[in-house]
């Protein structure tokens, strides 16, 4: 894989959107920064990073057999892949928290932010943005999160942890095929953090409420069971989990 490594830039996504606008991007690409001015993490947030202390980077992934229906297939496997990863690293209690943020006990180790690549109304590609916390010990006003070196109480190799993930990652774009899709939504649902305990959430009128994951559809909503014993299906900003 091309690997493009820059000091200071303001998004690693908008940089990999960019070069693929005047490219026209057609093998697997990763930009990696030592520091963003501007990372972005969902619904807007902003990436905390330390330069030099974290992996920030981000992935152009071809894509051209997925139904744009079934894109959440691809957020499934980049999940799995930096599961592959931090496990490879023995991270211990690794474990997915819908949709896409890797927690090694109960702490936020890892961020994921997709931004799918459509042209005339189909899939051509994603870019991934990737944030690890490897050897970043404080965190401003974020309790949840944690890095490797909290986790395994040493210093982890930035460079290391790349090239693991960009291997992980090219091996599960490899099973991204719609013969597999129903064991790539089987591994994911296994590994949901709070899967089948019942949790407290709260919903878009901050009022609270008990409920138990049961999985994800396939457009990435999470199946919520209810105390009236229905299943309620939940977009990203229909709900949010409290732990």
């Amino acid at each position: 894989m091309r690997i493009i490594k820059v000091d200071a830039i303001d998004s690693t996504n908008s940089f990999l959107k960019d070069l693929n606008k005047t490219q026209k991007l057609d093998h697997p690409v990763c930009v990696q920064a030592q520091k963003q001015l501007a990372g972005k993490g969902q619904m807007g947030t902003v990436w905390q990073s330390e330069p030099g202390k974290n992996l920030t980077c981000s992935v152009f992934m071809k894509v051209s057999h997925v139904e744009l229906s079934d894109q959440f297939y691809i957020s499934m496997i980049v999940s799995l892949a930096v599961y592959d990863t931090l496990n490879w690293f023995v991270v211990p209690r690794l474990s997915i928290k819908w949709p896409n943020d890797i927690l090694s006990d109960k702490k936020k180790t890892c961020g994921i932010l997709i931004e799918n690549v459509v042209k005339n109304g189909s899939l051509v590609g994603a870019i991934i943005g990737i944030g690890v916390n490897i050897n970043q010990t404080k965190f401003n006003e974020l309790p949840m999160a944690g890095s490797l070196k909290q986790i395994l109480g040493k210093n982890v190799d930035v460079e290391e942890v790349l090239y693991k993930l960009l291997e992980k990652l090219e091996e599960r774009f490899l099973t991204l095929l719609p013969s597999k899709y129903q064991s790539i939504k089987e591994e994911y649902e296994s590994m949901i953090f709070r899967r089948n305990k019942p949790s407290t959430f709260l919903n878009v009128e901050g009022q609270s409420f008990v409920g138990i994951i049961r999985g994800v559809t396939t457009e990435g909503k999470l199946q919520v069971l209810l105390e009236d014993d229905i299943i309620q299906d939940f977009g990203l900003k229909e709900i949010k989990l409290l732990y």
